[in-house]
């Protein structure tokens, strides 16, 4: 009798229905993400290889080089070519010899 009347208790309580599950899901929830994002901070920690990271020195880019590089180039006679469609060919599509192509590859 006392067990009935606890589970009829249980059930009409909406705090312990609805209320604990939720806040196990917000706490369980923080833990979890606690853990997905140490992952970031360890893998930033990880050491590279020292000769890749020379090699990395040596091939610095930077925006003022690459301007340097074209900034001489005329760029008046280009001509636009749009890509190709999925359902189009597309070395029909820009201009090119489907049979030049194929006698070239072999």
């Amino acid at each position: 009798m006392f067990i009935h009347w606890v589970t009829r208790t249980l059930r009409k309580n909406k705090t312990l229905r609805y209320g604990v599950p939720m806040l196990l899901l917000i706490v369980g929830g923080s833990f979890g993400l606690r853990e997905f994002s140490q992952i970031r901070y360890d893998a930033v920690k990880t050491k590279i290889d020292p000769e890749l990271e020379k090699k990395l020195k040596m091939n610095k880019m930077s925006l003022e080089s690459e301007y340097e590089k074209i900034k001489d180039s005329t760029f008046d006679n280009w001509k636009n070519i749009r890509g190709p469609r999925p359902w189009e060919d597309p070395d029909l599509l820009q201009g090119r010899n489907p049979e030049f192509l194929k006698t070239k590859t072999t």
